[in-house]
């Protein structure tokens, strides 16, 4: 496992910073798009309304869900539909999350975690694997988050491997850092300590 750098007490603007100036680079490197992928839930949303507002070529950057609830865009639980609304309107292209054989390689990986280990989708009664041979993958939480009873689709585990860089966001929360912390030192084999055992590249963590 690669070395993971975790930050403390960053606020929202922070992470936005890190952010953008993560996106310059990239954009930098070269003339053609760059592709990331973001996460749901309650602390990367309010990060990404800060994001868009940084002056990016945004009609360079190309934002896929990690995971998402199998609803209507329109839907209020709709990961994509939250995310077309934030970063559509600076001129960045959204691409909805269907079952496909392939994907682009993303230059970053955003990803949230869930208290029981959870990342993306992938939670731990999924049995996730870092050599699975697909690229997203439907499949149903058990138990069902009671705020959000629906099916799943998710990158799998080797589609977020073969990003450039790892970002995890934890918003704070004690019992998440404790769970990434055991991640981090072996000591669970929850999903996220196989994403970590696995990864390579550089993985950078707002706890």
């Amino acid at each position: 496992m690669t070395n993971v750098d975790i930050i403390e007490n960053a606020d929202h603007s922070v992470i936005a910073d890190w952010l953008e100036n993560r996106l310059a680079a990239a954009l930098a490197e070269g003339e053609g798009p760059v592709t990331i992928t973001v996460p749901g839930g309650s602390t990367p949303f309010p990060v990404m309304e800060l994001l868009a507002k940084r002056d990016l070529d945004w009609s360079r950057i190309v934002i896929w869900p990690g995971d998402d609830r199998v609803v209507d865009p329109s839907h209020e639980a709709s990961n994509e539909g939250r995310i077309r609304a934030i970063f559509e309107p600076v001129g960045a292209e959204v691409t909805a999350l269907t079952v496909m054989e392939q994907i682009p390689p993303f230059a970053l990986a955003w990803l949230g975690m869930g208290a029981d280990g959870h990342i993306a989708s992938l939670f731990p009664n999924t049995d996730p694997q870092a050599d699975d041979p697909r690229a997203i993958v439907r499949l149903t939480p058990d138990p069902l988050p009671p705020e959000a009873p629906f099916d799943r689709i998710s990158l799998t585990m080797p589609s977020i491997l073969g990003a450039g860089e790892l970002l995890f966001t934890l918003g704070g929360s004690a019992d998440k850092r404790a769970v990434f912390d055991a991640a981090v030192a072996g000591e669970n084999d929850l999903p996220i300590a196989r994403l970590l055992a696995a990864a390579r590249q550089k993985v950078t963590c707002f706890a």
